[in-house]
């Protein structure tokens, strides 16, 4: 004797691109920061002065293959 199983149909919700663009915007703007910060906060393109910025990314710098020494 075989058994078949009927499985549900799963129907995925769509998401309108209008709903969804600020959102993407936003997250793209806050790479654009984070990669600034971490890549080139220091020297002739610093925003702040000091190194206090530069010391606080430090270890994320080497991880994503910035040099900064």
């Amino acid at each position: 004797m075989s058994q078949t199983v009927a499985t549900p149909e799963v129907q995925v919700p769509s998401i309108p691109v209008r709903e969804l663009a600020p959102w993407a915007l936003l997250l793209a703007l806050l790479a654009v920061i984070v990669t600034y910060f971490v890549g080139a906060e220091q020297g002739a393109t610093s925003v702040f002065a000091g190194t206090n910025i530069h010391e606080w990314v430090h270890d994320g710098r080497h991880l994503l293959g910035f040099p900064c020494h």
